[in-house]
């Protein structure tokens, strides 16, 4: 049966176990939420030494795997079967192993519960094993498919996980954290985790908070330059790009260049949404409500044709950063170099 990862652990949280789990796909996070879940509630922590086994995909395979399964329990009621890194099983798909993998997912030990873990990939649908835990043939097998999230979806992710830790957050830290870290589940949480712990009894966590504890700098951050950048403030970009320059490690370049690619994707997407974009494009665009009016600025300061060849000096920035035509350039001068093209109306041909 096919199910998400909410309705799993719903149904853990109940103590409501299926005899196997198939979590598969590109977000490791919420893999690795449900297998935690059934890991630390399935058994009581005094029963897991004799009943709860982890393997790892790369150093086992079919027959290693269903042997645990088939594994009674000892003195308890179920028995616990973990694979990490279950992608990693060389012989998973394989015909040989087929008529076993098959036999057990159609008749599963009740007192076992199986995990495995695949990540980053997902099962060939087309295929046995895809098919039969896509299907009605195995009942006792739950199949998960976890996706990675569109940027535009993180805030809303970000807020809802807030609030199942019983906390708030304001719209201007959900949309700084989204756009600083991205759709980076896993790391998301972990910052949330770290505000959590610093955040006073009844506050919301808010700008100021994630500043501090996220390491960014209040007036030489990325989003201050992509600032300075649309409001044209030449001293105040110089000034950033010195801050940055004297605290490289503190600001790398490639996830400067990746936010300011982003911004300027998006900009061009709404100059082509035409002149009144609703709420729910400027949404599916990834443009929160915070950030329209630098959105609206910039597109009054930057044409279509202008913003196109921007992203073209973003990508310029990003193949010099790897050593293509950077000459003995470091990533401050790279930097430096991209914030005075974009400031002067130098065509993108002209600089190649």
């Amino acid at each position: 049966m096919i199910q998400d990862a909410d309705a799993i652990l719903k149904a853990v949280q109940q103590r409501q176990f299926q005899p196997v789990y198939f979590l598969q796909g590109e977000e490791p996070y919420f893999i690795d939420t449900v297998a935690d879940a059934l890991e630390s509630s399935v058994l009581p922590e005094s029963e897991r030494s004799f009943n709860q086994t982890v393997l790892y995909g790369k150093d086992t395979d079919a027959a290693g795997i269903l042997g645990q399964a088939k594994r009674f329990p000892m003195m308890s009621d179920y028995s616990v079967v973990i694979v990490k890194e279950a992608q990693a099983v060389a012989d998973l798909e394989s015909e040989k192993a087929w008529p076993f993998l098959e036999a057990y997912l159609k008749n599963p030990l009740a007192s076992t519960v199986l995990v495995l873990c695949y990540k980053h990939k997902t099962l060939d649908s087309r295929k046995k094993l895809g098919k039969l835990l896509a299907g009605k043939d195995a009942p006792g097998a739950v199949l998960m498919t976890s996706k990675k999230l569109y940027d535009s979806q993180v805030p809303q992710w970000l807020t809802g996980y807030v609030r199942s830790r019983k906390q708030q957050i304001s719209g201007g830290a959900t949309a700084l954290l989204a756009e600083y870290i991205g759709a980076d589940l896993g790391r998301l949480a972990n910052e949330v985790n770290k505000l959590l712990l610093n955040v006073k009894a009844g506050q919301a966590i808010d700008e100021d908070l994630v500043q501090r504890m996220v390491g960014i700098s209040k007036e030489y951050n990325i989003f201050e330059l992509q600032r300075a950048l649309v409001q044209r403030d030449v001293l105040k970009a110089n000034r950033i790009l010195t801050h940055f320059a004297a605290n490289p490690k503190a600001n790398p370049l490639i996830p400067n260049l990746t936010l300011l690619f982003n911004f300027f994707t998006r900009l061009l997407m709404l100059h082509q949404a035409g002149p009144n974009p609703s709420d729910a494009d400027l949404q599916k665009m990834g443009i929160n409500k915070f950030a329209q009016k630098e959105y609206q600025l910039a597109q009054r300061q930057f044409s279509p044709e202008r913003t196109i060849d921007l992203i073209h000096l973003i990508r310029r920035a990003d193949a010099q950063s790897k050593g293509i035509e950077s000459g003995s350039m470091d990533e401050g001068e790279i930097l430096r170099e991209l914030v005075w093209l974009i400031l002067h109306p130098v065509p993108a041909a002209a600089v190649g």
